[in-house]
């Protein structure tokens, strides 16, 4: 007999405490999307908070878009973990990498994590709502709470893995 294996993409590769927050966030939700009738609404009501009216709202459907696009067009079922879940599933560690990785700048690095998650031929269309995504989610964390961004540097006895 062999032994039960979570669906390939929901392997558990991490903690979400242990990203970064424009990555935690994206994690979250791509989550809320998958499990939450009223993601568009939730969200966009976070995104205009920090964002304001317009712009919110356009990042809010910006981000729904994207995840329905790597809904749509996945190379396989995407599996979210749970909207409470403190584990990271390896499709959410890809998706969050991708995103984040837009938004720096570094776009054969999302594009190669785009590639991942869905065809070919629909990578670089997510690629630039993943970049949109990543920086709404970076706006937001700068206008957030104090104290929340990531600092440039690790502190001194941080450990990179």
């Amino acid at each position: 007999m062999s032994p039960i294996r979570p669906p390939r993409g929901a392997a558990a590769v991490g903690r979400i405490a242990e990203l970064d927050p424009v990555e935690a966030g994206a994690v979250l939700y791509m989550r809320l999307c998958a499990y939450a009738p009223d993601a568009l609404d939730r969200m966009s009501d976070d995104f205009i908070a920090l964002l304001g009216m317009d712009a919110g709202q356009q990042a809010a459907r910006g981000f729904h878009r994207l995840i329905e696009l790597c809904n749509g067009h996945a190379r396989r079922p995407l599996c979210p973990h749970a909207l409470s879940c403190t584990c990271l599933g390896g499709d959410e560690a890809c998706f969050a990498r991708m995103i984040a990785s837009a938004a720096d700048g570094a776009r054969e690095d999302a594009l190669m994590m785009a590639l991942l998650l869905v065809r070919a031929d629909m990578a670089p269309i997510v690629l630039g709502l993943a970049q949109d995504a990543g920086l709404s989610l970076r706006r937001m964390t700068l206008r957030g709470i104090p104290g929340t961004a990531v600092p440039s540097t690790p502190s001194p006895g941080h450990r990179l893995h």
